[in-house]
Order: structure tokens, then sequence, then C-alpha cells
């Protein structure tokens, strides 16, 4: 496996493109690709495992920088900023504009590699190869679902970016509707390329449950913001419910999704790899506690819960949500945790979920960063069906009898109108998959971003700010692009 690695990263480190849009510094010569790669099964194992390398890099921050950071989730800590500030109070601009797009495109310059030569290798077993072709189609889906909710319309790359010729570096933006139509095309080729509903070791590569979810969550984006209706609705329906035939169930405690030591547990359906030694830490580290922020006054047991101290508390969970938690859910110890001085008084919150884990005596955060798991799929198909005016309640009460136990009897779910089952999911999904990276595309979604952050709200255009900015430093390098409306210069 090591080997593998190190062939992985000497692949991105000879022609994976920094950018597949900063003009192609590199010399015509590392168009070595074709001619002295691409020969065995092995180089295509290598790519494989470089692709997944590019998604990691995504996977530390940025993806929850775009899925959740400028939801109702965050605000200030108790040492700085550290730059989050511009995400929850809506502070993007062109010049300070968050995540790049460009390694976002790395990442579908790996797939467009794998799509473009792993055909032509001869394997001693052609199962082997579908299956390797398959991750990449769903990994270039999931790519473009992911910066087209973020950016909306993209430069669609199909082929990978070998070569410095104007036509392959300079292009222009395609709608919305044509990103959808590669997305949805890809998920249905990757499908089809899969033997069958199992999983890999670790459960940190796609497989056909993962991208089944992929494919619903693709269908309800399509079904809310792109006009699918009831025909997206549907599709979103059959592909979650084609997941039920997989091994994914409920984890029985809900704090046992999040333990290090559980990670590839059964409710997981795709998962990005952290472990020591292969990344440094994620972005769970920003959310917990330096150690020249520990107070003195705190009770013998909180040192016990919070100890060995580590990461930086730059970022706390709002009070709102965590106000939305009842003392009966068991989501809320599992969530956060609030920090007391001996006199009673609040100091400040660390996240629970991604503690990591506790390496000679230093606190490392590698927790795996959850891109589907079971509950989402349930949550999701409670959605599908309230908008095809179905019952959702056996969906919500699954996911509500874990999270109170006991107490479920207070907490049953009720059909009720479109409307109010809607506001229950929606509710029901920050609940559940908070400091997840979920949160801000839901709110989208649901169409509720700007009725619901007052920050928004208060911006001139907040529905064009929805799109985040494309950074200046993207547009120097893309001549052919143009800003979103929103934050184009009067």
């Amino acid at each position: 496996m090591k080997k593998i690695q190190r062939i992985g990263m000497l692949i991105m480190s000879i022609f994976i493109i920094t950018s597949c849009s900063d003009q192609l510094e590199v010399d015509p010569t590392s168009v070595i690709t074709s001619n002295s790669f691409w020969k065995t099964e092995g180089d295509a194992q290598g790519a494989l495992v470089g692709m997944y390398v590019n998604l990691r890099t995504i996977a530390s921050r940025n993806l929850y920088y775009v899925g959740e950071a400028r939801a109702d989730i965050l605000q200030l800590g108790t040492v700085g900023s550290g730059g989050w500030d511009k995400y929850y109070n809506h502070l993007l601009t062109p010049d300070n504009a968050g995540p790049s797009w460009q390694s976002f495109y790395t990442l579908i310059n790996s797939a467009n590699l794998i799509i473009k030569y792993v055909p032509e290798i001869e394997f001693t077993d052609d199962a082997n190869k579908n299956l390797i072709l398959a991750q990449a189609y769903a990994m270039r889906a999931y790519t473009y679902f992911v910066m087209s909710k973020t950016w909306g319309d993209l430069i669609i790359r199909t082929e990978p970016v070998e070569g410095v010729s104007a036509e392959i570096t300079i292009k222009e933006r395609e709608p919305v509707e044509n990103v959808f139509s590669l997305i949805k095309s890809d998920i249905d080729t990757s499908l089809d390329l899969f033997p069958d509903n199992t999983f890999a070791s670790g459960r940190t590569m796609w497989s056909k449950p993962s991208v089944n979810a992929l494919k619903g969550e693709v269908y309800l984006w399509t079904a809310k913001q792109l006009g699918g209706g009831a025909t997206d609705l549907n599709t979103a329906l059959t592909a979650l419910e084609e997941i039920e035939t997989a091994d994914v169930a409920l984890v029985t405690d809900y704090s046992d999704i999040f333990n290090y030591d559980n990670k590839a547990n059964e409710e997981i359906l795709m998962s990005v790899k952290f472990a020591q030694y292969e990344t440094g830490d994620n972005y769970f580290a920003d959310m917990y506690l330096i150690q020249s922020a520990l107070p003195s006054d705190i009770t013998s047991e909180t040192q016990d819960f919070l100890l060995p101290i580590g990461g930086n508390n730059i970022t706390v969970p709002t009070d709102s949500f965590k106000d939305s938690f009842s003392t009966d859910d068991s989501r809320k110890d599992a969530t956060f945790f609030e920090i007391y001085l001996n006199d009673g008084s609040y100091y400040t919150t660390v996240n629970v979920k991604g503690r990591g884990t506790v390496v000679s005596g230093s606190r490392l955060f590698l927790d795996d960063y959850i891109l589907f798991r079971y509950a989402d799929v349930l949550l999701m198909k409670a959605e599908a069906k309230n908008g095809l005016g179905q019952d959702p309640s056996a969906e919500m009460n699954m996911i509500r009898q874990r999270a109170y136990g006991d107490a479920f009897a207070a907490h049953v779910f009720v059909n009720g109108s479109a409307e109010e089952n809607d506001a229950a999911i929606l509710e029901e999904r920050k609940l559940e998959f908070g400091f997840e990276g979920k949160r801000w595309w839901d709110l989208v979604r649901f169409d509720k971003a700007v009725e619901m952050l007052p920050g928004l709200a208060a911006l001139d255009d907040p529905e064009g700010k929805i799109l985040f900015p494309i950074s200046t430093s993207v547009l120097s390098l893309e001549p052919l692009v143009e800003q979103n409306p929103a934050y184009q210069a009067n």
C-alpha cells in the first residue's frame, strides 16, 4: 500500500496541474503521461490513489467552507476569527473569496486522466478496470456537483489538461444545466460499471451505494433548484431506495458514528480518509481549544474530558444551534461540549464530533470527513417523499427514535402539510448533521438561506450572493471567465 501511495504522489507531482485553469505553467515535455506512464494495471492503481489524495486535499477544509461555514452553525471563538468570519458574517468578496476552484479542477483533472487512459490498459481482469473507471466517473460527478452548487456556471473539462494550447486551457463557463447533464451522465456511467453493492475496506472509496446517495442528492437539487419537479424527485427516491439492499444501518449509539476507533462503521457510505503520517489536521482542529486559551479554574471533570488540548478555538457553535437541541436529544452531547468555570460561568464550547485521536500525549485531528452516511439517505428519502406528496414519517421516526431513545414517545413525527414537513426535515437535518458540512447546502436547496440567515439577507442582492464569488486570482488566469453578477463592480 505504501508503494502505491508513493506512486500516486509521484503521478500527482509530475502531471496533475496545480490548476486546470492556470494556463499550464508546465513545460510541454511534462506530457510524458501517455508515453512513459499509463502502461500497466499498477499505473492505473497508482493514479486512483492519487485521485483520492486530491480529494483529501479539498476535504481538509475547503469542503467544509463551501458546505457549511456560511450557515447558522458557527460564530467567533475565543482566540480570533482565523479567517472564518468571512463565511459566517457573509463578507465574501472577489479579493477575499474563500476557496479557489483551482484545487477542485485539479481533482477533476486526475479523474479525467483515468477516464482517458485506463480503458487502453490491459488488465488481467476487466472487472478491476471497470471498478477504477467507476470511481473516476463518480469523482468527476461529485466534484462538479460541489463546484456548481458553489459557483454556478462552470468551465466543463472532460479531457485532461496535458498541453498548453489556448483551446485547451482558455475556456468560457457553461450554464448550470449543461454541468448537471454531465453530472447525471457520469453518475449513470459509474453505476453501470460497479459490479455490485459492496464496499471497499474502510468505506473511503466510491461504491455503488455511495454513488446512489450522490444520485439522490443531485436529483433532489435539480428537482428543487432547476425545475426538475416530480420526475427528478422520483429518480432521487429510486436511487435512495436501492441503497437499502447494501450493508448499511443506523449505528445504535449516535456518538459511536464519530468514534475515531469506529471508522468505517455500518452507517458510513463514503468518507475521506485521514490518518497519522498521511496528512495533517483537518478543519476540526479549529473547533477545539489551544493550550494558551485553557483557563485554570475549570473542574477536574472538564479537564478529564478536554485533555490533552489541541487545535484552536477559532470558531464555536452559535447559541441558536446549541439551543436547537432538547436536553433529551442524545445528539447534543455527541455534537458539542460546553466549558464552564468553577464559579459556574460559561467559558466556551468545543466540537465533539471531530475530537480526533490521542497519540503519545498529543491530540491529532484526523477524523474522516464523512460525505454520506445512512442517516442522510433516510432524511433525503423523507425529503423526496414529502415533495411527492407521500408520508415521510417512517424515515423521520427512524432518525428520532435513535436520537431520543427512551424519550422518543415525546418526539414522534406526525405527518403534516408539505410545508410543515419540509420545515421539520430541514430542522432534523440540522440536528443530525451539524459540523458535517451540509447545513449551508441544505438551506440553499430548501430555498431558506436568505430567510434564515439575517447576515445574508442584509446584503445587496442576497439571492445573487448565495453563490460564492470567483476569486480574483482565478479571474486573472481565466480571461474568458466572468465574475458572478452579484460580485461584479458597479
